[in-house]
């Protein structure tokens, strides 16, 4: 009876090993947008990978600790760079109940107890054209007075 017990434990702690890794998946939507326009480019680069999207558009990145830098580039914008902050998710610290110290090492190791935001904004600013003078079309300026001798 204890044999059948102890493979019921068993098979229960490596079934249970890696909660969020199950629940919550390693990878994550993040919806990026670039105000005050649309049609960005956007790179998205970790120690994971490197993710491409259109402004405003979601892409899925694999879940980390590390931050993902985000760098929007548009014709006629200046470059938009921000930082995509990795949260840690306090709520798998419950898995050291079910799953142990195995758990939690499985949902570290995976990304897993980490979240980023579920949307993004990166904003840019539109780079000013400088106006040329237009060339003065008008009537030509009179002939200034000869300067002679004052007269007495």
């Amino acid at each position: 009876m204890k044999l059948h017990t102890i493979a019921a434990l068993s098979a229960a702690a490596a079934v249970l090993s890696g909660c969020a890794s199950v629940v919550k998946g390693t990878h994550e939507s993040i919806a990026i947008a670039t105000p005050p326009t649309a049609g960005a480019n956007c790179m998205l680069t970790s120690r994971q990978g490197n993710w491409s999207v259109v402004s405003p558009g979601a892409v899925t990145v694999e879940k980390s600790k590390e931050d993902i830098q985000v760098r929007c580039t548009k014709e006629g914008f200046q470059d938009g760079i921000a930082t995509i902050p990795s949260n840690f998710e306090g709520w798998t610290v419950g898995n050291l109940l079910i799953g142990g110290i195995i758990g939690v090492g499985v949902d570290a190791a995976t990304g897993a107890i980490n979240e980023y935001p579920h949307s993004f904004q990166v904003p840019m600013q539109a780079i000013q054209q400088q106006q040329q003078m237009a060339p003065y079309t008008g009537p030509a300026p009179a002939p200034a007075a000869p300067m002679g001798k004052p007269s007495s």
